[in-house]
């Protein structure tokens, strides 16, 4: 099959990241005690690939019991990316990664970063990362990655069947799921695991899709 496009999710299948992500969560609600901390913890495990804005909401609706205004999320948001910021472009890549992108780049086979990260970040991460000339676009939160995607297959009038979104969490899973796409699991020591049969990897690569 002569691939359309190919979807990516940015921590844990481009950059090896997600434990950098993990440690800031519990540090930052570590001050609310183990019971809490751990609550939190098991909850970003279970929900890779979701915007960190949802998950302070959760956290402070169901595990502190109290309400969080705009002010609180965007004053979180800022102190979660002065947390991990250095690390994420210091993170090495998962292995495969550039080839991957080398090779469909040459292909002219386009690629999307579909990210649950701010888009605002995640482009200046690219950027620093001199990864910009592989992707033709660069998405992230606010927007659910199923609308990204949705979005794109409609713009560019791709044939979802004849696309990929290599992700690690069950939302991508299921984000791919919803927009007909064909997923590819990455496999990073840190998430869920995914529905059986669900085609799987620990190092990207896509060969069979692109020769």
């Amino acid at each position: 099959m002569k691939l359309q496009a190919v979807f990516w999710d940015f921590d844990g299948v481009i950059l090896d990241s997600v434990h950098v992500k993990t440690k800031a969560f519990v540090r930052m609600f570590s001050k609310y005690g183990p019971k809490v901390e751990q609550a939190v913890l098991e909850y970003h495990l279970a929900n890779g690939g979701i915007s960190r804005f949802e998950k302070f909401r959760h956290y402070y609706n169901n595990l502190l019991n109290r309400p969080i205004s705009d002010a609180e999320l965007k004053l979180l948001g800022d102190e979660f990316s002065s947390l991990v910021m250095e690390e994420v472009l210091n993170a090495p890549f998962i292995p495969g990664v550039l080839t991957t992108l080398d090779d469909l780049w040459a292909r002219g086979i386009p690629s999307f970063v579909v990210s649950g990260t701010p888009e605002e970040e995640v482009r200046h991460i690219v950027k620093e990362r001199q990864l910009s000339r592989y992707f033709l676009e660069v998405c992230g939160s606010p927007r659910k990655k199923v609308e990204i995607i949705t979005d794109i297959l409609v713009r560019k009038g791709y044939d979802a069947s004849k696309c990929v979104f290599l992700g690690d969490a069950l939302t991508d899973y299921e984000a791919a799921r919803e927009s007909g796409v064909y997923f590819i699991g990455i496999i990073n020591g840190e998430t869920c695991s995914f529905p059986a049969g669900t085609h799987t990897l620990k190092s990207i690569e896509l060969k069979e899709w692109t020769c």
